[in-house]
């Protein structure tokens, strides 16, 4: 059974940086993509950053030139590296694996927040 278990996240003052990491277990054979969405208070689930089995990588408008997304195949584990954060990337940040077929597996999420 494909799992996902993420780490990183926190606390930082705005303009600083954070590194998120998920790490995948798991057959994951049929890989379509993987990424980041990030949920803030009252707000729905949003699309942050996406890297395809190809390497193919799309960011949200919001975060462009300020995320990176990449992954490292032999660890099976996908990084969202953060810069110039914001107070409005405060969001609780879900990495996901998407496949060829079947449904998505989520990560448990993990709390990012940019202090003002």
């Amino acid at each position: 059974q494909v799992q996902l278990v993420q780490s990183g996240g926190g606390l930082v003052q705005a303009g600083g940086s954070l590194r998120l990491s998920c790490a995948v277990t798991g057959n994951i054979d049929s890989l379509n993509a993987m990424g980041w969405y990030r949920q803030a208070p009252g707000k729905q689930r949003e699309s942050v950053a996406t890297i395809t089995a190809d390497g193919a990588t799309n960011y949200a408008d919001f975060v462009k030139g300020r995320f990176t997304i990449s992954r490292d195949n032999a660890k099976n584990t996908v990084y969202l590296q953060m810069s110039s954060l914001e107070p409005e990337d405060t969001a609780v940040y879900y990495c996901f694996i998407s496949f060829l077929w079947g449904a998505p597996r989520w990560g448990q999420g993990t709390q990012v927040t940019v202090s003002s």
